[in-house]
Order: structure tokens, then C-alpha cells, then sequence
């Protein structure tokens, strides 16, 4: 009877143990790679910007830019136009300046593998700004793109600006960002370009 009551015990820390086990194997946090489960990036996470986001809105301007009569233009000329491209400005409460920064990187790309303009370095380009603005405050001022263009000796610049609009109800938020871009020509300073794409993100 003792040595029944032993085996009895044994067996029951043993069952413990096993559940102790399995609830930490249960609780353990899974870490997933996006290339191995694309559905990692579909779902909304908040109202706010993505990267998902911001890149369909960037495609949606580069393709309309690609079909645009300034690009005809540029083509025509056989990539002898002179093109910055200047910071978008975050017109939103959004903490989305390497987003920015990331939309910017893509649209040199874009612009170099066109192969229709001569695109200028951005690292020229922040340079420049030092020495108009002074190094003590090389800050950009989109004011002054047409200053900026004529010393680096571009003929366009694009860039383009981030947008929100926030609507309230008492069921319900709702958020659209507005991408507007465009090319100015820096000589006359007339939009040859201009498109806006939009997400709309809610809450319910």
C-alpha cells in the first residue's frame, strides 16, 4: 500500500511537471519573418501611417508620374534634364520623418532607373543647404527650393508634402493621409506636375 502511495505521488509531480511545461511553451512569445508569412504585414496595426501606407501611396504618384507630359518631356530629351529631389514635409502629428526619408530613397531610385534625367545627389544637396543656411542652422526651408535649385544647377525639383484629416463620431474614427507630389520647374517656378493619393484608416 506505502509503495502504491509512492508510485501514486510520482506520478502526479510528474503530471504537474508536464503542465508547468506545457504552459510555459504555450506562453512563449513567436517570432515570425514576413518573407515566410506575407499576412505579417496585412493587417492594420492603428490609424496611423505604415509603411505599407506610404508605399502604396508612393506608387500611386511614381506610376501617375511615369504616365505624365513631363515625363514624355524628359524622355524626349534623352535624360539631359537636371532633377533634385527636396524633403517632403509631414504636415501631420505622425512621427513619420524615416518613412520620409525612405520615400525619398525610393523616388531617386525610381528616377535613376527611368533613365530619363540626370537626378542629383542628395548628399549634394544637403551640402548646399549648409551653405545657404550656414552650417549653424543648415535646416531645409521650403521656401527657398527655388534658391536651392539654381545652385545646384537642377532644372526641376520634385517634392510633395504629408496630410491628414481626422473625422470623429461617437462609434467611430476615421483618418485619411493625404501624398501630394510634384515637379516644379525651377527656372519659372510653374507646377509641371502634380498628383495627391490618399489611405483612409478607421477605427471602430
Amino acid at each position: 500500500m506505502e509503495v502504491l502511495s509512492m508510485n501514486m505521488r510520482k506520478l502526479s509531480c510528474g503530471v504537474v511537471s508536464l503542465s508547468l511545461l506545457l504552459n510555459i511553451a504555450g506562453c512563449r512569445k513567436e517570432y515570425i519573418r514576413g518573407a515566410n508569412n506575407p499576412s505579417v504585414d496585412a493587417p492594420a496595426m492603428s490609424t496611423g501611417l505604415d509603411k505599407d501606407d506610404i508605399g502604396r501611396m508612393l506608387n500611386e504618384c511614381l506610376n501617375h508620374l511615369g504616365n505624365s507630359p513631363v515625363m514624355q518631356f524628359w524622355r524626349e530629351h534623352q535624360g539631359k534634364a537636371r532633377v533634385a529631389i527636396f524633403p517632403f514635409q509631414n504636415e501631420t502629428s505622425e512621427h513619420i520623418d524615416s518613412q520620409l526619408q525612405a520615400v525619398l530613397s525610393e523616388t531617386e531610385t525610381w528616377l535613376v532607373e527611368s533613365n530619363t534625367v540626370m537626378v542629383i545627389s542628395r548628399e549634394r544637396q544637403l551640402q548646399m543647404i549648409k551653405e545657404v543656411e550656414g552650417f549653424s542652422n543648415a535646416a531645409f526651408n521650403p521656401n527657398k527650393i527655388g534658391q536651392y535649385g539654381r545652385q545646384l544647377g537642377a532644372q526641376y525639383i520634385v517634392t510633395g508634402k504629408v496630410q491628414a484629416s481626422d473625422e470623429r463620431t461617437d462609434s467611430m474614427r476615421r483618418v485619411q493621409y493625404f501624398l501630394f507630389m510634384q515637379v516644379i520647374e525651377v527656372e519659372t517656378s510653374a507646377i509641371k506636375w502634380q498628383h495627391k493619393s490618399y489611405v483612409t484608416k478607421a477605427i471602430r
